[in-house]
């Protein structure tokens, strides 16, 4: 029998972190989830095209997922970022971003439903 996991696993999303950041308030809660998810599919778009600034755009990605607990999401967006900067290409790091932020937004839209 598997022990269970030393820190609960809530997927794409660390609600506890969320609600400690929100300070338990669950509509700002709310607010912050349906910005970060606005947010980061325009920031999914803009990075598409490898802008000139697409490295600024992914470390507000960054920031903005370990603010909310989307640990996935800015680990991925960090990768993509040290990509950038070393002058990798950049393609397999935009794919996985693009789907922690998928995954992210999904939970999102399944948390905001449910309100």
């Amino acid at each position: 029998m598997p022990s269970p996991p030393l820190a609960p696993d809530d997927g794409p999303l660390d609600l506890e972190h969320l609600r400690r950041m929100t300070l338990g308030d669950v509509g700002l809660e709310h607010e912050v989830l349906a910005m970060f998810s606005a947010q980061t599919a325009s920031l999914i778009g803009a990075l598409a095209a490898m802008p000139a600034d697409a490295g600024a755009l992914v470390h507000t990605l960054k920031g903005s997922a370990r603010a909310i607990g989307a640990f996935a999401v800015a680990d991925t967006a960090a990768r993509l970022e040290a990509a950038i900067h070393s002058g990798d290409d950049p393609a397999e790091a935009l794919a996985g971003l693009a789907a922690a932020v998928a995954e992210a937004r999904s939970a999102i839209d399944a948390i905001l439903r449910r309100s």
